[in-house]
């Protein structure tokens, strides 16, 4: 280290691998965008998107490759950042949280808003957000989905209930499984 190094040059030389004190020095000490160090704050995608966010308050493309490896951080940074726009690439995001039907539901619903024909297969994985997707984002029946949703009884009774508006028979051999949703179920339709 030289000694005619700033406090600045110093710091980054002492903190080259730690984005999170280059996060926190360039948003307490430095009050803006720090170039040098955006490199090593871009490896972490938590940090990639606090900088975007407190920092640049804006779109960071060169660090949306990291920050969609990790799907709090996409969501937060499409929700807040780029304010419910789809990244440049949704592609991406789906081959990267392929096996997570929660984060693709979430990104469909707040980031996509609407139908994300690419996602539905995965989506239609999980019962729980197959039924969400059809409640939420497609605001109706959802054939694709319905045969795993009656795979759920909690589910599958209320999508009956409140997406189908009628008795859905061959979901009800599973929702009498469990008491709880066949109550539910057979007293909304006066069985």
């Amino acid at each position: 280290m030289s000694s005619t190094m700033t406090a600045k040059e110093l710091f980054l030389e002492q903190h080259k691998d730690n984005p999170k004190e280059l996060y926190l020095y360039a948003k307490d000490v430095v009050i803006g965008r720090w170039l040098e160090a955006e490199p090593t704050i871009m490896t972490c995608p938590e940090y990639a998107y606090l900088y975007s966010h407190d920092i640049i308050k804006g779109r960071w493309p060169e660090a949306e490759p990291t920050i969609i490896t990790n799907p709090e951080y996409a969501y937060c940074y499409a929700f807040h950042v780029i304010q419910n726009r789809a990244m440049t690439n949704n592609e991406l995001f789906l081959e990267q949280h392929k096996d997570n039907p929660k984060e693709l539901y979430r990104y469909a619903k707040d980031v996509v808003i609407g139908r994300w024909p690419e996602a539905e297969p995965i989506i239609m994985a999980s019962s729980k957000y197959a039924y969400l997707y059809s409640r939420i984002v497609i605001r109706g029946r959802w054939p694709e989905g319905e045969p795993t949703i009656m795979k759920d009884p909690e589910y599958a009774d209320r999508y009956a209930r409140y997406i189908t508006g009628e008795r859905w028979p061959e979901a009800e051999p599973t929702i009498m499984k469990y008491p709880k949703y066949w109550i539910s179920y057979s007293d909304h339709f006066k069985l």
